[in-house]
């Protein structure tokens, strides 16, 4: 087992740290740098961009000759982990949800003619998107193949769309989306994966709903279709293929999530300990207290093993194989270790990480949905007995 990463890997994680050190996180402290959803300003998230897009620091996941940096995903881990100790970091270097999924996908299964009309755009960062699946009880959740309540019927050379959706990320601020609609009752060949843009008819956003913690650029909202047309050459892959659109989308992008998670949860640590460094009670330093080491012990352990989980996960993933069970488990820990890493540090900065002087409450407050988003760690977990009962102690096997 080869733990080393390559050297153009490491030359840009150094080159992701030196421009965090450097242009994000002295922004984070500034109340201008926000949005009134707090979130970065648009204006100056496209000036950051730009930097980093110069700088080569630029959606390191898509193909070179797209304008990506063209990494696999044990690369992509070892970056977008850096990326995300600025909170803004993602979105400054194109590797943010949901555009990073969305990317991922269309570059995968999406033809040259579709590449050139639809990601193009989103990996040169002229627009964003959003992937519209969820919807609201009875619809589809975490079981879209079974509970998908949205429907497309042909009509000609058109698919005319009807139904609701809820919770989709970035809609407001998105231009191109990806839709997963029922065009049949057939196990297995029940959805169908469409491509739409925002200025076209029969759709409207109903609403932006407001959530717990810091919002993306275009938020959560609730969108319903009533009679959107879409052509037929804007369907991806063949009809009743949409699983294979969802199952090849959130496998990566599950694990991105997992990849940024450990940076922010690095972060919290790093804010936690500049405090516990410095800050005297009772004769000594708060760092020199076994309570307070066994706090950072904890944590130190626990990004330890996410690290590794993740690496496996993207090693599976780079070598063909799906990984679903090795993608779980990092989903299942590393956002129980987000928001370990989050709480502990509170704790260690006291009154201090409770108020806005540090930008930790935002991050508790963020971290809550790291068991929500791309399936609940409930669902996971059953993922990971399905496979445990199938295969029996050969779950472990290291084949």
């Amino acid at each position: 087992m080869d733990f080393s990463l390559a050297p153009a890997v490491v030359d840009m994680c150094q080159r992701i740290r030196s421009f965090v050190d450097s242009h994000l996180l002295p922004l984070e402290s500034e109340p201008s740098t926000y949005d009134e959803y707090e979130s970065i300003r648009k204006e100056l998230l496209d000036e950051l961009r730009a930097k980093a897009r110069a700088q080569g620091i630029w959606a390191l996941a898509m193909p070179v000759e797209l304008g990506g940096g063209g990494f696999n995903t044990v690369g992509m881990a070892a970056c977008y982990e850096e990326m995300n100790r600025a909170l803004f970091g993602p979105a400054v270097f194109n590797a943010a949800a949901p555009d990073d999924g969305n990317m991922f996908v269309l570059n995968r299964l999406a033809t040259d003619q579709q590449k050139q009309k639809w990601l193009q755009p989103i990996i040169d960062g002229t627009v964003g998107s959003s992937i519209v699946m969820t919807e609201p009880q009875p619809g589809a959740g975490s079981d879209p193949a079974g509970m998908m309540q949205t429907t497309a019927e042909k009509v000609g050379d058109k698919w005319v769309i009807h139904g609701r959706k809820w919770f989709i990320t970035g809609a407001a601020a998105a231009s191109h989306f990806i839709l997963l609609a029922r065009t049949s009752t057939e196990p297995r060949r029940e959805l169908t994966t469409f491509l739409f843009h925002k200025d076209q008819p029969g759709w409207r956003i109903v609403r932006r709903i407001g959530i717990m913690g810091p919002e993306e650029h275009g938020g959560h909202c609730e969108l319903v279709f009533e009679g959107l047309e879409i052509p037929d050459e804007d369907r991806l892959l063949d009809v009743g293929r949409g699983m294979k659109v969802v199952q090849t989308r959130l496998g990566t992008a599950r694990l991105t999530h997992c990849m940024r998670w450990l940076g922010m949860a690095k972060r919290a640590m790093e804010i936690a300990s500049a405090y516990v460094d410095e800050r005297e009670a009772f004769g000594i330093k708060l760092s020199e207290r076994e309570s307070v080491q066994l706090l950072q012990g904890d944590v130190a352990m626990a990004i330890h093993m996410g690290r590794l989980m993740v690496m496996n996960a993207a090693w599976k993933l780079d070598q063909g194989d799906y990984a679903q069970a090795e993608v779980s488990a990092a989903k299942i820990h590393v956002a129980d270790t987000l928001h370990l890493a989050v709480d502990t540090a509170i704790q260690l900065c006291g009154a201090r990480g409770y108020s806005k002087d540090t930008v930790l409450e935002w991050m508790y407050r963020y971290a809550r949905q790291a068991k929500l988003v791309d399936g609940a760690s409930e669902v996971h977990k059953m993922i990971l007995a399905r496979g445990f009962q199938k295969q029996g102690i050969d779950f472990w096997s290291w084949g």
